[in-house]
């Protein structure tokens, strides 16, 4: 385990649920944390607890009348303003708090590093990208990813890259960033013509000095782990070598699964773990090291998030879990009792992940790949055509 890595966690996470039969079931934060508990990657590991964030640092972000709105949303009735009170964002008790600790925890983990204690951080708990400046968007309420971004900003960071690898786009924290030079933001995502929020498409590059600061990677239904490897490794390491970031902000949602009931694309628990692997080297890198981890999306509750996420843990960690490893008796009793799915036995999906390099050819992956190029990488001095770039 490297000395300089931060958990951020509390059972008060838990209250963040949306309603009974909602996708974003905190379920999946609690069987993550006994996961990685019980296979010893938490041993020794002191969990930071974190606090609601003052209205004032979710205000940089926010603005207060949307605040006021979650905060009397439970006592409103019909009468909901703001996104609220939809399919995506019922109203639940303890809204404003719930989300607000949210918030705390992507701040704690922010402060952590930006005050030298830490080189890396996570709160799988966060990631919450898509909630706008004055309403809620799906499943998001507050933006704590922005909120983290913006205290570092404010604490000694003036380049920051922000990559999103959830299956939806990252539309919040592009829109809170679009026309900042200091922060790049990466997406990649499944094509928006094909699913919510319809956002994200590589001509979306950032306004007046950021331009080129936004960077979307359209991927069509169906990729695989190998297809989206290959658009992560032709599109981002360069962008990041020349941005030359100081720390490494991820959403890192588990929602690319194939077997995720939201989206389409096919990724597997191993291929998750892959990126959260590249991800950290990125961190090495280009960015001194500081790296930012955060969750997100994720609807394959008993499954994948679980071995996803401790397999996030782990990488942050330092101590990688060995797909083969087994599912500890413990946690498989544990959480058959809440499902009537089969549950796998190993933190594997099985899947050899193979290298391979982006070429002009007519695959989906390589158009897609090639637009995000040719969107932004002259922007960044970078020849969009040239596969060494």
């Amino acid at each position: 385990m490297s000395p300089r890595a931060a958990v951020v966690w509390t059972p008060e996470f838990l209250r963040y649920r949306l309603s009974d039969d909602h996708p974003l079931n905190p379920v999946r934060l609690d069987l993550t944390m006994r996961l990685a508990r019980e296979l010893g990657v938490l041993e020794g590991v002191t969990l930071l607890e974190p606090h609601a964030a003052p209205e004032a640092q979710v205000q940089r972000v926010h603005v207060a009348s949307y605040l006021d709105a979650v905060r009397d949303a439970p006592k409103a009735g019909d009468d909901l303003t703001h996104g609220l009170g939809t399919d995506d964002n019922p109203v639940f008790e303890g809204m404003h708090e719930a989300s607000a600790l949210v918030c705390g925890g992507s701040l704690l983990a922010a402060r952590e590093i930006a005050e030298g204690r830490a080189d890396r951080a996570v709160n799988i708990a966060g990631g919450l990208h898509h909630a706008m400046r004055d309403r809620a968007s799906g499943f998001c309420v507050y933006n704590d990813c922005a909120v983290a971004i913006s205290w570092l900003l404010d604490h000694g960071f003036d380049r920051i890259a922000y990559i999103d690898v959830d299956v939806h786009h990252g539309d919040g924290v592009q829109a809170a960033f679009y026309d900042d030079p200091r922060v790049l933001t990466v997406s990649l995502h499944q094509h928006p013509m094909t699913l919510w929020p319809g956002t994200g498409w590589p001509r979306e590059y950032g306004d007046g000095a950021a331009a080129g600061c936004a960077v979307n990677v359209a991927l069509p239904p169906g990729t695989t782990d190998a297809g989206w490897l290959r658009a992560f490794r032709a599109v981002v390491p360069s962008l990041l070598a020349e941005f030359r970031p100081q720390l490494l902000v991820t959403q890192c949602g588990a929602d690319t699964h194939a077997e995720d009931p939201l989206a389409h694309l096919r990724l597997s628990v191993d291929g998750h773990r892959t990126i959260y692997q590249e991800l950290r080297e990125l961190a090495e890198r280009t960015a001194g090291g500081r790296w930012l981890a955060l969750g997100g999306g994720g609807y394959g509750l008993f499954r994948v998030v679980p071995r996803s996420w401790t397999h996030l843990l782990a990488t942050v960690l330092d101590r990688d879990v060995d797909p083969q490893r087994p599912l500890p008796a413990g946690w498989i009793a544990h959480t058959s009792r809440l499902t009537g799915r089969v549950l796998p036995t190993t933190m594997t999906d099985d899947v050899t992940i193979a290298h391979e390099q982006w070429t002009e050819a007519a695959d989906p992956v390589d158009v897609a790949i090639l637009e995000a190029r040719r969107a932004v990488f002259p922007l960044h001095g970078l020849d969009p055509d040239d596969p060494r770039d």
